[in-house]
């Protein structure tokens, strides 16, 4: 496996795209796992009502932005990014939930 170069590195912009390329890839599985947490979370929650939790989502939501702006990135923008996460990782534990109980 090749490693795309970084990107203060890049002069061209096939390896602007390799790099973005390998960054999905790496993405990718980090969703694997968050989304793997998901299952765990529809396998011990009990109750259905409880996989929407609006207090842990603002708080999620918060800590996103608080580690996007520390980085340097436009913390609104990273917002709204782990908005359509939680919400999209909701809509799986539901449907998770749903499957370990029908």
């Amino acid at each position: 496996m090749t490693f795309a170069k970084l990107p203060e590195q890049c002069e061209t912009m096939i390896e602007v795209r390799e790099g973005v390329d390998q960054v999905d890839r790496e993405l990718v599985a980090l969703l694997v796992r968050r989304f793997g947490y998901m299952d765990a979370a529809a396998r011990i929650k009990a109750d259905r009502g409880a996989v929407r939790d609006e207090a842990r989502k603002a708080e999620v939501l918060d800590n996103a932005a608080r580690a996007a702006e520390a980085a340097g990135l436009d913390p609104q923008r990273i917002r709204s990014v782990w908005n359509e996460l939680v919400e999209q990782s909701i809509a799986h534990e539901l449907d998770r939930w749903d499957d370990l109980r029908a």
